[in-house]
């Protein structure tokens, strides 16, 4: 589907539109400097919930790769992630995972908050394939469809723990055990 066969204007000579997906990606970027912090953190925090640390590790291996289809795509175009943004978010993450650190149910609100970090990913992503078809990009949308995909095997994979984890939670909880992490 091109731009003109919805209804948009032709946007693939703007430079405006090649400089606003630019900048998703640089943002892109950031999200997944982002959300590999976020989880590490986690990782080295949950003792008694070895399925959620998989899941994890796996994905920091996924993001590792997002963020090198990203550096690639904005090497293609002479940009460079931004260094500040990088710093801002993985801060940001920094913090996150610090705020619930004394959550007595630490281990719920991470489930949680990494659900909802999934889904911005995905957003995240859709509106990057967007930008991709409306700037002229196509050769960026496979891997960004790659990234999209991940993302999306993460979320749900995250929202089918929820569930489990609860359980687990409020077993480990009744029998006195360590349970928020």
């Amino acid at each position: 589907m091109t731009a003109t066969t919805t209804g948009m204007a032709d946007l693939t000579s703007s430079e405006d539109i090649r400089n606003i997906f630019i900048t998703g990606l640089e943002n892109a970027h950031a999200l997944e400097k982002q959300a590999i912090q976020l989880m590490e953190r986690q990782v080295e925090r949950f003792e008694n919930y070895p399925e959620m640390s998989d899941l994890l590790r796996r994905h920091i291996t996924e993001t590792e790769g997002q963020i090198r289809r990203l550096d690639e795509a904005l090497h293609s175009f002479g940009a460079d992630r931004s260094i500040l943004k990088d710093m801002a978010t993985q801060f940001m993450a920094n913090l996150a995972a610090v705020g619930h650190m004394p959550m007595a149910d630490e281990v719920l609100k991470n489930t949680f908050a990494n659900h909802a970090f999934e889904n911005f990913e995905i957003a995240s992503y859709k509106s990057l394939i967007a930008m991709a078809e409306a700037s002229g990009n196509q050769k960026f949308i496979p891997a960004l469809q790659e990234s999209l995909r991940e993302e999306e095997r993460t979320a749900q994979a995250v929202y089918d723990m929820i569930e489990p984890i609860t359980h687990k939670f409020l077993t480990r909880s009744a029998q006195g055990l360590k349970a928020d992490r």
